[in-house]
């Protein structure tokens, strides 16, 4: 296969599944066994393509858009975060539906179809040069248990720990809470799952944030596939953009291991240092000890000397969370 045809293909549209039939206006679901067929097809598909005499390993995340309507993400060297990071080329592609399979056309008669969990890819003499198995990532530290010491704020037994918390479905913490126990400097695992939303789009679908001493906000959002702005899954609100997306799929359990650095105020009251930041998403380390020079909207008014809670901001989606444990510095 040409790298032209390569390219041809990393270019083309994945055609998809039938939507599933739920409220026409916003479906959502939180069962994945509910979600119907688009749900089955979205996902990350991974493998090698034949190029010549090697091989390309290719990466691609394919986005529900309801009405049996797709777009894929396709990523040269991999998946984001396993092989693909920002600046390696990433190409775009609708599709839909066509003749009870997932098909798409390239140029100079590449083809790919999508059935039975993989996506096989042909030339235009029908030769397979490659198949991608559809994948299910999971986060290296998801599960991770409490360590000595630590406060335990979410175990699935209670949601006691926070102010208005309600347990969901499964035993799990609903948006829309703050804990009652304040944090200075600490270090803070969560676990975290999106509602399925595919003709939801942007800041409708599946939102809600993670607000450290209710000032800094860690974006909580279905950013499967998009660019990874500073208002989708991993930015910090408004302020600054993750090294790469690392969002899964709704409906897939996800990861955030934060190590926050307070703000320092000195006597009267001036702020003398920035709050700091590292965090990992779903494993991958999206910042590296970044200053937060002043607080995001949607919590405290301002930034203020002292402790300040964890909310779970509710944005009117039915995002849930679970393992949450924090250890103080």
């Amino acid at each position: 296969m040409t790298r032209k045809i390569i390219a041809a293909w990393l270019w083309a549209g994945l055609l998809a599944a039938p939507a599933c039939g739920a409220d026409k206006e916003l479906p959502t679901f939180t069962d994945a066994k509910a979600a119907g067929e688009d749900y089955a097809v979205q996902g990350e598909y991974l493998g090698e393509v034949q190029r010549n005499d090697d091989k390309m390993m290719v990466g691609v995340q394919v986005i529900a858009l309801g009405g049996g309507k797709f777009r894929a993400e396709v990523f040269q060297g991999g998946l984001p975060g396993e092989g693909w990071d920002r600046g390696k080329p990433q190409h775009s592609a609708e599709g839909k539906l066509e003749n009870g399979e997932v098909v798409f056309i390239g140029g100079e008669g590449a083809k790919g179809v999508v059935k039975d969990g993989a996506m096989t890819i042909s030339n235009s003499s029908g030769r397979t040069l490659g198949t991608l198995p559809r994948v299910e990532r999971t986060s290296k530290t998801e599960g991770e248990e409490p360590p000595d010491g630590a406060t335990v704020l979410f175990d699935g037994t209670s949601a006691d720990n926070f102010v208005e918390g309600k347990l969901a479905e499964e035993n799990l913490l609903l948006s829309g809470c703050a804990s009652e126990q304040e944090f200075g400097d600490h270090k803070m695992h969560l676990e975290f799952r999106t509602p399925f939303m595919p003709t939801a789009s942007g800041q409708e679908r599946g939102n809600s944030g993670v607000y450290l001493q209710d000032r800094y906000e860690i974006q909580v959002l279905d950013s499967f596939g998009l660019e990874g702005a500073n208002n989708e899954c991993g930015g910090v609100y408004g302020m600054k953009a993750p090294s790469v997306n690392m969002c899964y799929p709704p409906l897939a359990w996800q990861t955030y291991d934060v190590d926050f650095t307070a703000a320092k105020f000195d006597d009267a009251g001036k702020k003398s240092s920035n709050a700091r930041l590292t965090l990992y998403h779903n494993g991958v380390k999206i910042y590296d000890d970044i200053e937060l020079p002043a607080h995001t909207p949607g919590g405290a008014a301002k930034e203020a000397p002292g402790i300040g809670p964890l909310k779970l901001q509710d944005h009117g989606n039915p995002v849930v969370f679970r393992n949450i444990w924090v250890v103080e510095k």
